[in-house]
């Protein structure tokens, strides 16, 4: 690969930009709500929940988290933790 190919490994400036690119991809999956599954939601609202530019997006991103959660029974997220508790380790 030479300098001028774009890569998904280039250690660049561009490479520090990539946590606004999360938080810009979260906002689009947010405002889309929807169209996007839960578990997307989930991903795009904890992103939110951590690096939101302000207390109130924080808390919004929160309160949508809560409402996803609500919407799914407590045995089936207890289910789904569950499943991926038993999977094989990996080490590197």
């Amino acid at each position: 690969m030479t300098e001028d190919e774009p890569g998904p490994f280039r250690a660049s400036r561009e490479g520090q930009a990539w946590p606004a690119d999360r938080v810009a991809e979260a906002r689009a999956v947010i405002a889309d709500v929807a169209h996007h599954s839960d578990h997307l939601i989930r991903l795009a609202c904890n992103v939110l929940t951590s690096h939101g530019e302000t207390e109130e997006e924080r808390r919004d991103a929160r309160a949508l988290l809560f409402v996803i959660d609500a919407r799914c029974p407590a045995r089936l997220r207890h289910a789904q933790r569950t499943d991926h508790d038993d999977a094989p380790e990996v080490s590197r």
